[in-house]
């Protein structure tokens, strides 16, 4: 039975992480960046990676492919970090305006990963009959 990242989190156990899109500059000003910001810890000023409670992955600084690096690093401390569950929002999807179907495959590799969940919607593209 796969597990998917809740629409709405609003708090966390203590081995978990929140992982959020964000922009380089750290402005955590909307959507899942001002969640992380207000209650996992997120720190104005950083963009990339763990911070508190929460992983920012950012996803405004051009097209899906300079996004993939940052989500290959994530996918990287996961597979480290296996003790730990980490909460995938729908990255790039809304302020970034991105598709699901854009970033889903980004995520690809993440499927096999038992402490990763991602959002429903992903995983139905990930795992789509063709």
């Amino acid at each position: 039975m796969l597990k998917y990242t809740p629409e709405h989190i609003t708090s966390l156990g203590e081995d978990e992480i929140f992982v959020f899109g964000s922009n380089l500059a750290g402005i955590h000003a909307g959507g899942a960046a001002r969640t992380a910001l207000n209650r996992f810890g997120a720190k104005m000023g950083q963009g990339v990676g763990l911070q508190g409670q929460s992983y920012a992955i950012p996803t405004m600084q051009g097209g899906v492919e300079t996004i993939r690096p940052y989500v290959d690093d994530f996918i990287a401390l996961a597979r480290e970090w296996d003790q730990t569950t980490f909460y995938v929002t729908r990255i790039g999807c809304g302020i970034a305006g991105f598709t699901d179907e854009e970033i889903a495959p980004l995520f690809k590799d993440a499927l096999e990963l038992y402490n990763v969940r991602l959002p429903e919607s992903f995983v139905r593209i990930l795992t789509r009959k063709e």
